[in-house]
């Protein structure tokens, strides 16, 4: 074999694979900037690509044009309550137009020209009807009778001031109708409410801590009516009004835990006032009576319970009463919330229920607004059913 052609054929060999690996290797890409300045054939022209124009503060561009800027979702606003101070007074007018029946029927019968017998029958009548209560409406009358007897004379003033007088004197200004509201040394003061269904207790409950707040107080809130998501969904709606935490669980936990975790964290956070929200239970079930007494018995585990409060519906006048004794004897009632208080002409329920029970009403309800609760007045209320002097 001839070496000489074999080598230059090797060569020869060679020097194509080499060369077409050469040919064929990819091209090193071109800057964007020439790539967009050589667009495709038949292919339209290509605009410059902008720069991001530079934002003013306020999410504008320089050149003054808005920007669409996702915002936060706001927060809700926090309102601010107005006092506790006054509140009976501003809403005095509301209380006087459902009472006002009541009082001008006894002043009118008081002013007539002949008192006999049938007649002082009758104004005990118009107290009882009123749901003043029989042994009440009796001691009025008797001493109606004779301070009318004495005096002689029975001008319109001198009725309206006896009459007044009489009433105060059922009615006891002098019982202490403050509510606990704290805080106290290392701890917050804690009110239970309590009552039946429908009588307003987690409304109640949530007026109650606008009032607080409105007093400068800090509040925490129990939902401890575990039966029912809607109840622990509405004391968080009342609660976020006013800045209150609210503690809940699921529906169906034990509500003394609740109640209990609530306190607790009242303790931790130095909070002025817990308030506990309890489930309504009619005053004939045994059991959830009991229940009611755990609850009380767990929450002083971790702290004194100040306030029991008990809601009360003005308007179911005997029944209501009845509700009374079974709840004081269950958890050992310290005041009394009366509701719907502007919708009925039988206040003489206040006079009734703290006769029997010895416990003041310390609220009055007066309508379906946030704020018309109001911490209850003896000579403003009694003012109020008889007209301005």
């Amino acid at each position: 074999m001839d070496y000489t052609i074999f080598g230059v054929a090797v060569f020869i060999v060679a020097l194509l694979v080499f060369g077409g690996v050469f040919l064929i290797r990819p091209r090193k890409p071109e800057s964007r900037d020439e790539s967009a300045a050589a667009p495709p054939s038949g292919a339209p022209a290509a605009t410059a690509v902008a720069e991001p124009e530079e934002r003013e503060p306020g999410g504008e561009t320089a050149a003054g044009t808005a920007t669409a800027v996702a915002e936060p979702p706001a927060a809700p606003e926090i309102e601010v309550p107005p006092p506790s101070a006054g509140r009976l007074v501003r809403l005095r007018a509301r209380l006087a137009r459902s009472q006002n029946v009541f009082g001008q029927s006894l002043l009118g019968l008081l002013s007539s020209d002949r008192l006999d017998d049938e007649a002082w029958e009758e104004i005990e009548d118009t107290l009882i009807t009123a749901d003043v209560g029989v042994t009440s409406a009796a001691q009025i009358v008797a001493g109606l009778r004779t301070r009318v007897k004495v005096l002689g004379t029975r001008t319109p003033e001198e009725v309206r001031r006896l009459l007044r007088e009489e009433l105060l004197t059922q009615i006891d200004p002098a019982l202490d109708r403050t509510v606990a509201t704290g805080p106290f040394p290392g701890r917050p003061a804690v009110v239970m409410v309590v009552g039946v269904n429908g009588t307003g207790k987690t409304t109640t409950t949530g007026k109650l801590a606008r009032v607080l707040v409105g007093d400068g107080r800090s509040v925490v809130l129990g939902a401890a009516d575990t039966f029912r998501a809607a109840a622990a969904d509405q004391l968080e709606t009342w609660g976020s009004r006013v800045g209150a935490p609210v503690v809940r669980r699921d529906e169906g936990a034990d509500p003394a835990s609740v109640a209990f975790d609530a306190v607790a964290r009242g303790v931790e956070e130095k909070t002025d006032t817990v308030i506990v929200d309890t489930a309504g239970r009619l005053h004939t079930k045994t059991g959830l009576m009991d229940e009611l007494g755990k609850v009380k018995r767990v929450v002083e585990k971790k702290s004194q319970v100040d306030e029991v409060l008990l809601v009360l519906d003005a308007t179911t006048g005997q029944n209501g009463l009845r509700q009374a004794r079974v709840f004081a004897e269950a958890v050992n009632v310290s005041g009394i919330v009366l509701t719907k208080l502007d919708g009925t002409a039988k206040g003489g329920i206040i006079i009734q229920v703290q006769r029997e029970l010895g416990v003041p009403v310390k609220l009055v309800g007066l309508g379906e607004g946030p704020d018309d609760l109001a911490p209850f007045d003896a000579e403003t209320f009694v003012d109020a059913i008889l007209g301005d002097s």
